[in-house]
């Protein structure tokens, strides 16, 4: 019923930046949190950034400084801008949002964009 459908990975150069978005959709009431996942080869699945629906917002420390959660609640989309990319950020980033629907409320996930950092 409802889908999240990610965009803006690559590949760039370190210091580059990137702007991933994650636009959700379906039967929507409300989404009350979206966030941002990333996992590299042999490595959990760990939580990279995360905001309310109030506004307060989340991140793990090796991206504090550089990376920016935001969304835009009229057009249900989060964005995840990177700045000063690192090899180290190279890994599939998953967006996720817990959402409300006219039926029940339930996580959601998207399928992945691939974000690689290499010269």
């Amino acid at each position: 019923q409802v889908q999240l459908v990610e965009s803006g990975g690559g590949l760039v150069q370190p210091g580059g930046s990137l702007r991933l978005s994650c636009a959700a959709s379906g039967r929507i009431r409300s989404i009350n949190s979206m966030g941002w996942y990333r996992q590299a080869p042999g490595n959990q699945r760990e939580l990279v950034a995360e905001t309310t629906s109030g506004g307060s917002t989340t991140y793990t420390d090796s991206v504090k400084g550089r990376f920016t959660i935001t969304r835009d609640n009229a057009k249900n989309t989060g964005y995840l801008q990177m700045n000063s990319l690192q090899p180290e950020d190279t890994a599939v980033y998953y967006c996720t949002a817990h959402v409300t629907t006219v039926v029940y409320t339930s996580v959601y996930w998207g399928q992945g964009t691939q974000v690689t950092v290499s010269s």
